[in-house]
């Protein structure tokens, strides 16, 4: 095996290493525990080392939001497939996307609360956003109405999913009616629509 390939994988894995514990470690204690001195004791690598990797501790964040995209893309289109009509897809898409907020808080705001350097919504988007922003279109697709832009009310039904979501996680809004919420917000979408 050439020296370069398997220099090349084991930057991938320390590389790997770090998001994870960066992940474990934001979801166990919250993103401010996240530092990088935590995080290279977490490794047991220096400080350097994580520098050479990342710029800081945002970088790092970004990097778990890529990742982690990758698991509510998953949990939405089998949420979406498993759905028998437009109606009961987008409810099944809200449950899910719900779902995944109040069970991964740490991931969720890495990917759509704090301040991250994502190109979201652009061609330069990393994969793993455009997988789960896709599984979203797909549900609210099929409601669009003629010559309406899918993607402008893809993302405007995400917009109503992430509201609430977040103003339930800050304590501004009771979650005891977060269903109806989500049916109020299912019903205007799919007014005509089987």
């Amino acid at each position: 095996m050439p020296i370069q390939t398997r220099r090349e994988r084991e930057r991938a894995e320390r590389e790997r290493l770090i998001v994870t514990a960066a992940r474990e470690l934001a979801e166990s204690e919250g993103w401010d525990a996240v530092t990088t001195r935590r995080l290279a004791a977490e490794i047991e690598y220096s400080q350097p080392v994580l520098y050479s990797h990342f710029k800081g501790k945002d970088a790092i964040m970004a990097a778990v939001a890529v990742q982690g995209c990758a698991d509510p893309a998953e949990e939405l289109r089998t949420a979406r497939t498993a759905a028998k009509g437009i109606r009961e897809a987008l409810a099944a898409v809200g449950r899910s996307y719900s779902d995944f907020a109040r069970q991964r808080p740490a991931l969720y705001d890495a990917m759509f609360t704090h301040a991250v350097e994502l190109p979201f919504a652009t061609p330069e988007a990393p994969e793993p956003l455009k997988q789960a922003f896709g599984e979203l279109l797909q549900a609210v697709e099929p409601i669009a109405a003629e010559g309406e832009d899918p993607g402008l009310l893809t993302e405007t039904h995400w917009a109503g999913l992430h509201g609430p979501v977040t103003l339930m996680r800050s304590g501004r809004l009771p979650a005891e009616a977060h269903e109806q919420r989500q049916a109020l917000l299912i019903g205007h979408f799919t007014a005509g629509a089987s």
